[in-house]
């Protein structure tokens, strides 16, 4: 296995030498995108509205940060299960998501998605919500104020810690 350091402003060109069960450290933009959220932004998909980032190209965090305490960035920011966003992810990844942060198994749907769209879902250990947050460099919320932690963030991270989930062929260490 290998471990890899990633721009996510260049994922797409770090894909397809990703292997599942290798090692990355990320840095850049990421978006926090959970449950609630992604309700809203399927929403806005089928209302024709305007998305509060870009998908094509984009990295989300199933991730619902604590608030920040005082002199920090954020609070704890570990990972959501992710298979509560498969009936998301599919439609998301066909209209340009290219990476996805989460913890656990995902559904075939998402692995046909992330084959036919060659992307990856990267896997984050559960319970290092303080681990991450200490990666996170910038946090402001971009949009639905109103779900609280669950409201969309966007994320600087640097070398946040990772494993290849599921590679762009489909291989998985999700079990």
């Amino acid at each position: 296995m290998a471990t890899y350091e990633i721009n996510l402003a260049d994922i797409r060109s770090a894909i397809p030498q990703l292997k599942a069960g290798d090692r990355a450290l990320l840095s850049g933009t990421c978006y926090t995108s959970r449950d609630a959220a992604h309700k809203k932004i399927f929403a806005l998909l089928d209302e024709g509205g305007e998305l509060p980032y870009d998908l094509k190209d984009a990295c989300i965090y199933f991730a619902g940060p604590t608030p920040a305490p005082e002199g920090f960035v954020i609070g704890s920011c570990g990972p959501t299960t992710s298979s509560r966003m498969d009936v998301f992810s599919p439609r998301l990844l066909d209209l340009g998501l290219a990476a996805m942060i989460g913890k656990g198994k995902r559904s075939q749907e998402v692995i046909d998605a992330i084959i036919r769209n060659k992307g990856v879902y990267f896997c984050a250990i559960g319970g290092a919500g303080a681990l991450y947050a200490s990666h996170i460099t910038e946090c402001e919320e971009i949009a639905f104020k109103e779900l609280g932690c669950e409201s969309v963030k966007r994320l600087v991270i640097k070398d946040f810690p990772v494993y290849v989930g599921i590679d762009s062929e489909g291989n998985s260490i999700c079990k």
